[in-house]
């Protein structure tokens, strides 16, 4: 029987600390600063030059030996490569054209086909670079086609959905085909405005892209809170398909005012908002449990997203919240000194046999 895994961590994903100035401005000083806090690993964001060139490590092999340089100089790993931005671009609904040209380079805005001929490059150039950098898992976004018709009003017309799904896993099939050829899984994260922002609708796209192997879930329990979904059956569903972790906590108070709609109020006045780890209500003591459970053995990343706290504090908060969530797994059951060696002979006399 295999020995049991231990949950790595604490992990960070540096897409909210970017930024132009020191220490947040490059690889060298923002992984510096994230070790300080006693992160042991970064999720780094590829969009982000600042940090990293996403087309030259899917190219070079040497750049990736400097970049995991690096990140080892300064006393951290890579979790995962995002390419949550690109991924975005991979399917996008009309309605949202202008507001998701901005993460796409400048040369394909207003040419909706150019942009998602872009991303389709870059989703791809994700699965190489983690394979140089010897991850075995990335964590992204799949798009959207349906979900401005996610509530049933006016009523839709039959077929929409099983429309948007099966267009949906022809672009993406050809794209997890090369993250299979690069031995690398990409873990979906399950938000709103994806298509797949729950259990129902990932086991659709599951559908869609025949079941693939690749075809996985970057699970975020704060995005289930909000939806008042069971965050922890989820992981007795969908365990095996869980690659990657976001650590990200929410709260849900609702008013007779507003409920999970929030009445597009601002972050700060919705009935579900994002809060810096413990701050929320997401009860991480079962799902750590969970994980553990069922032998999960990549990282716990935070990802910071509090309408609150100011982000150093939730990202100095984070790191010990983590590591004391972390359940080093057991290789011996509690009850070992009272049991004796197997014999066949007795176990049968003990049945009558």
């Amino acid at each position: 029987m295999p020995m049991p895994s231990t949950m790595k961590g604490p992990g960070l994903f540096l897409a909210q600390f970017a930024g132009d100035a020191a220490p947040f401005n490059s690889l060298p000083s923002i992984t510096r600063w994230a070790a300080g806090l006693g992160y042991k690993g970064v999720q780094i964001p590829t969009w982000d030059s600042r940090l990293f060139d996403l087309e030259k490590a899917a190219s070079s092999e040497a750049y990736c030996d400097e970049v995991k340089g690096i990140c080892s100089d300064a006393g951290v790993e890579i979790t995962e490569l995002s390419t949550h931005l690109q991924g975005q671009l991979v399917a996008v609904h009309p309605a949202y054209d202008a507001q998701f040209d901005g993460f796409a380079p400048p040369a394909v805005h207003n040419n909706p086909k150019a942009r998602q001929q872009w991303a389709v490059e870059q989703m791809k150039f994700g699965a190489k670079a983690s394979k140089n950098l010897g991850l075995k898992a990335s964590v992204s976004f799949c798009g959207a086609l349906a979900f401005p018709y996610l509530y049933p009003w006016p009523q839709r017309p039959a077929g929409l959905i099983e429309e948007a799904f099966s267009e949906l896993g022809k672009r993406w099939k050809p794209i997890l085909d090369v993250y299979e050829d690069n031995g690398v899984d990409l873990g979906y994260e399950i938000h709103p405005g994806e298509d797949v922002f729950d259990g129902a609708t990932f086991e659709m796209f599951l559908d869609a892209v025949g079941g693939h192997k690749r075809c996985n879930i970057n699970y975020d329990p704060s995005h289930f809170l909000l939806q008042q979904l069971d965050y922890l059956e989820f992981i007795d569903i969908y365990h095996e398909r869980i690659k990657a972790f976001h650590a990200k906590d929410a709260e849900f108070n609702p008013t007779g005012r507003q409920g999970v709609y929030s009445g597009y109020q601002s972050w700060t006045n919705r009935a579900g908002r994002f809060r810096s780890l413990g701050d929320g209500q997401v009860d991480f003591g079962g799902i750590f449990s969970k994980l553990a459970q069922y032998d999960y053995d990549s990282w716990a990343v935070l990802e910071w997203e509090c309408c609150l706290k100011h982000p150093e504090d939730g990202a100095a908060e984070g790191a010990p919240f983590i590591q004391h969530h972390i359940i080093r797994v057991t290789e011996k059951a509690f009850d070992d000194f009272a049991g004796g060696a197997t014999d066949k002979k007795v176990l049968r006399a003990m049945m009558g046999i």
